[in-house]
């Protein structure tokens, strides 16, 4: 699939929830629950990450078990993860940072690549290629909101997930960025719920991250 294609459907998906939940699980028993949880609560968009030894089965038990749900895969470092979340059944792949390899393979890959990035150099290498939407990484540590204003002079054209160090007291200020597409983070997966299984919490969570989501779309319409 061409890159514009991809880069279409990437929108298309934020436009619908602009709040990204990423999922780092930790034990098999939590997948589907902790997946079902969020959809209870209204987010159908997840990024399972690699980063730990049970992320690529749970993407492939998400695939297989909640096709319904649109699963990404996170934390994907090179060619051979690139090619075994393809393989696992994401529905969109996602990078902490950009690499000649990755930003090669997003070209053409039957699903979208969102590359990350953290300067306007790495913009541009990605920009050259024909990529306008990134995920801006870690968003807090390399300068948040004030970063994101001060590149929609130079990248009017582009459009943002950041994420990383985002709390629900500093989402507000993220969403009302207009080139910030969607908003990535944990925070409505606290670990204290996850490990004590209160998914009910964890969806009432949602449903709140989701209306602050709504209210962002009615303000920059």
């Amino acid at each position: 699939m061409r890159l514009a294609d991809n880069s279409r459907i990437l929108k298309d998906i934020f436009e619908q929830q602009p709040i990204l939940p990423v999922l780092s699980i930790r034990r098999q028993d939590d997948i589907l629950p902790l997946a079902d949880a969020l959809a209870a609560g209204g987010i159908t968009n997840l990024e399972v990450t690699l980063r730990t030894p049970l992320g690529l089965g749970a993407i492939r038990l998400l695939a297989d078990q909640r096709p319904e749900l649109c699963v990404g895969a996170g934390t994907v470092l090179d060619g051979r993860q690139f090619q075994s979340v393809l393989d696992a059944g994401a529905r969109f792949i996602v990078s902490p940072g950009s690499t000649d390899e990755l930003l090669t393979l997003g070209l053409d890959s039957p699903v979208p690549l969102l590359p990350g990035v953290a300067t306007a150099s790495e913009i541009m290498r990605g920009y050259r290629l024909g990529y306008r939407c990134f995920k801006l990484f870690p968003a807090e540590v390399c300068g948040g909101v004030p970063l994101l204003r001060a590149l929609a002079g130079p990248f009017h054209d582009v459009q943002f997930c950041p994420t990383g160090g985002i709390t629900p007291e500093l989402m507000p200020a993220y969403l009302a960025q207009p080139n910030v597409v969607a908003v990535g983070g944990s925070w409505m997966l606290p670990a204290t719920l996850v490990e004590t299984g209160d998914w009910d919490a964890i969806t009432r969570l949602c449903q709140q991250v989701r209306l602050d989501g709504k209210d962002r779309r009615n303000r920059l319409a």
